[in-house]
């Protein structure tokens, strides 16, 4: 699983590290950078599928390209970025470290890339060894191609690669037939899979108000959300729909007795989603069409909770967005249940006040801040418990009335200006 996700030079960030925890709460103010991070999750989500480095960037007819494509994609005055992550393997005592670094002067291009393993000894926090399953020669701008260096335990087997797109999906089995050690496959296999588990969820309800075919995949926009549950088998289906029946009649928009979904068309090829209203002795019949944007967003949460992988990581943008606030514990005990029982970390940003207040005291090592610094206009990420006056905030009031009142942006700048950062 995902444990960091470092950015140099990425959009508006300099240097900074976001840590991935169960529940990672990213709250910031607009234009802070926070959906500079998500998009550094969907880079390296699709780099690691094998997608050539300028169609994520630019586009082509199939996919539109990242927000800003080549032009805002480096720090202002700068052509290169670097991304790196860390991923935590199946056994605990051992970390991964891919780092990529591309190049946009011109045609987007791997300027470097690396891989390495950490071990650490049982019991103890020290390294037993840290090896570099792959690391990549410098080469020139102009030069078509840039060796890798395996893992041998000598110089490193040199591997004439690519540059359009990763080395580490260019060493995916699945991409050809490869003759690699089994640290190297083990190694590769861990991160592509950690990385190709993000799944960034931005559910858009008037988008789930349609026939839809059965899907095995949800999409980014839960469009399909019917779909995916009329296509699971019956014991799993009707073992979704009660769980989604039970969480949502909390929600005060309407008395739901019961969620599911039906295929629908001669012959069953399509679904829709619908809901019974349960108002005294009767009961009403609702399809997607009726229900509110509300219920939507939270039913497609739930769903992308319920279906996606397990020790994958779900992000989520504006997580409450359209949700009552006085239903803000709610979606935090659903985030909280089903991401620990199914091994699912959740990132999640916000602007709500009622949902940070809700997150109580406990959750304070999990929130991070995105904000500018107050010299160069960079972008930071601030561990909300590395604030040293946040134990006097907190006195005053929780989170979510700290960050309404601009009194944490407040206290990041008096600390910013307090070490000269900046100057």
């Amino acid at each position: 699983m995902i444990k960091e996700i470092r950015a140099v030079d990425w959009k508006s960030f300099e240097d900074s590290t976001l840590y991935i925890d169960p529940l990672t709460v990213l709250i910031g103010t607009n234009a802070s950078g926070k959906s500079n991070v998500l998009d550094a999750l969907l880079f390296l989500n699709l780099s690691a599928s094998g997608m050539l480095l300028n169609v994520i960037l630019q586009g082509d007819s199939n996919f539109p390209g990242l927000r800003g494509s080549t032009d805002w994609v480096c720090r202002s005055g700068t052509k290169l970025f670097a991304l790196e992550v860390k991923v935590t393997g199946s056994n605990e005592l051992i970390d991964y470290i891919y780092r990529l670094e591309v190049n946009v002067e011109g045609l987007p291009q791997i300027a470097s890339e690396s891989l390495r393993r950490v071990k650490y000894r049982p019991r103890a926090q020290t390294v037993s060894s840290d090896i570099s399953l792959f690391r990549t020669d410098h080469c020139s701008l102009d030069s078509p191609a840039i060796t890798a260096r395996l893992y041998n335990r000598k110089q490193g087997k040199p591997r004439p690669s690519a540059r359009q797109s990763t080395i580490l999906s260019q060493l995916h089995p699945e991409a050809f037939s490869q003759n690699l050690s089994k640290d190297i496959t083990e190694g590769v296999e861990t991160v592509i899979t950690a990385l190709k588990g993000i799944f960034i969820l931005d559910p858009i309800p008037s988008h789930m108000r349609d026939y839809v075919p059965l899907s095995k995949d949800l999409d980014s926009d839960a469009a399909n959300m019917a779909g995916i549950i009329a296509a699971l088998d019956m014991q799993q289906r009707l073992q979704i729909e009660e769980t989604l029946t039970q969480h949502v009649s909390l929600l005060p928009e309407k008395d739901i007795g019961r969620i599911y979904s039906e295929t629908v068309g001669r012959f069953n090829s399509d679904a829709m989603l619908y809901c019974d209203e349960v108002w005294g002795d009767k009961k009403i019949s609702v399809d997607a069409r009726g229900m509110s944007d509300g219920t939507l967003r939270f039913l497609a949460i739930l769903v992308a909770l319920l279906t996606r992988p397990e020790y994958s990581l779900l992000v989520v943008e504006e997580i409450d967005n359209g949700l009552h606030p006085s239903r803000s514990n709610v979606l935090l005990s659903v985030l909280r249940s089903i991401g620990e029982q199914r091994h699912i970390d959740i990132l999640v940003t916000t602007h709500n006040p009622a949902l940070l207040d809700s997150l109580g005291p406990e959750m304070t090592p999990f929130i991070t801040i995105s904000h500018r610094d107050n010299k160069t206009g960079h972008s930071r990420l601030t561990l909300l418990e590395d604030l040293s006056k946040l134990p006097k905030l907190l006195a005053t009031g929780p989170v979510g009335t700290l960050s309404s009142q601009g009194k944490l942006e407040q206290a990041l700048h008096q600390e910013q200006q307090s070490a000269g950062i900046g100057q």
